[in-house]
């Protein structure tokens, strides 16, 4: 055989062993795990991630739900909102389906459960929406990433809001990781304010009586402005409770929260006036993202994206930006490099994964509610500013 063509075949064997890892996943499909609460007490939260998710796909790929000729499938599973079942269908995901990564879940508590098991099968998880501090601090590990808000996020931001000398506040929040976690994180960032009272009432608080009467006898003979904070998930929110109690009328007292879905917003137009600071709102972004996202969440569902939307929207726009940037291969360590420090649009604007712990840096809104709010419709909030990823001092809590 001529020389040249001993040449060529050594050197197309040779290459046989040298092409990167996409190349032998090309065609294959990329399967991901949502793992959210589909039942259960954040049935709400769950379903809206999930539509945010599957319209965030569609746009990041173009339509096609391909990735470097690699389809993307999505498998979706209930762990309706129960650690050990979250814990159980994470490892069944890595194991029995095969998923290159997961993303969810809903739940704080749930998803503590679950970070031990990406851990264990060394594969991602992209934590969307759940807030817990603890999720990128002292629970993490390296194959953790959240696009989701945590809880300092969300309480640096409502600190901004309420932090000035004369201001005394009790805050009220749910008894299990999100409200404790948010509540501590809302204490570290508060600097100049005095808080007076923290109460914690379970998750399926529906009689606040007594949680109420602790808050008002601690905050009633307080000088200067007092003010309630609440920190609190779910269907039964203690808003429209609040507002039959007339506080501001009877003792000068307000009250402050962050953004919610859209529904339990209805409930803020009983507090005209009050500030906070949310996460998403639909009319606050303009960019072209978020612009599409409302359009074809119209066009689709006749109402607008809330909230947990455009976190699913979020994670679907970080998984693709980092397919595109490996080629489409989904080798996890190819994948965290990849992520790590990168930047990629979502509804809110552009996200950052922070390399030290990988929670995304983001910009949050502070909100009022407009003095001429009508009850009963939707809840009528006006950007008083957009608060940058610069502007908030994210503390890194993980210890390794």
């Amino acid at each position: 055989m001529h020389r040249r063509t001993w040449v060529a075949l050594a050197a197309l064997a040779a290459s046989a062993f040298t092409f990167p890892a996409a190349f032998g996943q090309a065609g294959k499909e990329i399967k991901i795990a949502h793992i959210y609460s589909r039942t259960g007490p954040l049935e709400a939260y769950g379903k809206q991630t999930a539509t945010g998710l599957m319209m965030g796909l569609d746009y990041a790929t173009g339509g096609t739900m391909m990735v470097n000729g690699r389809k993307i499938t999505v498998i979706e599973k209930d762990d309706q909102g129960k650690p050990d079942l979250g814990k159980s269908l994470l490892a069944a995901s890595y194991a029995d389906d095969k998923v290159d990564l997961a993303i969810g879940p809903t739940s704080s508590g749930v998803a503590l459960a679950m970070l031990p098991v990406a851990e264990e099968y060394k594969k991602l998880l992209i934590v969307e929406p759940a807030v817990a501090d603890s999720i990128t601090g002292d629970k993490w590990n390296r194959y953790i990433f959240r696009t989701g808000r945590s809880s300092a996020q969300d309480a640096i931001s409502n600190a901004v809001t309420l932090d000035d000398a004369n201001v005394s506040i009790a805050t009220l929040g749910q008894d299990y990781a999100f409200g404790r976690d948010g509540v501590k994180a809302f204490k570290d960032s508060i600097k100049k304010a005095k808080i007076v009272h923290e109460e914690y009432l379970p998750p399926t608080t529906t009689d606040f009586t007594a949680g109420f009467q602790r808050i008002v006898d601690k905050l009633k003979d307080q000088p200067g402005r007092k003010v309630i904070w609440v920190i609190w998930a779910g269907a039964n929110t203690p808003f429209s409770r609040l507002a039959d109690l007339d506080l501001k009328k009877r003792f000068n007292i307000e009250v402050s929260t962050g953004g919610n879905i859209l529904p339990a917003m209805v409930a803020y137009n009983n507090f005209p006036g009050m500030e906070g600071a949310s996460y998403y709102y639909f009319g606050f972004s303009k960019n072209q993202a978020n612009l599409w996202l409302v359009t074809n969440h119209y066009t689709k569902f006749k109402s607008p994206p809330d909230f947990f939307t455009a976190g699913g929207f979020s994670a679907a726009m970080a998984l693709v930006t980092a397919l595109k940037k490996t080629n489409g291969d989904t080798s996890t360590e190819k994948l965290i490099t990849a992520m790590e420090g990168m930047s990629f649009d979502t509804p809110k604007g552009m996200m950052t994964f922070r390399k030290e712990d990988h929670q995304a840096m983001q910009s949050m809104y502070h909100f009022r509610v407009a003095p001429g709010a009508r009850q009963g419709a939707m809840a009528d909030l006006h950007l008083v500013k957009e608060i940058k990823p610069t502007e908030m001092n994210v503390p890194i809590r993980n210890k390794r």
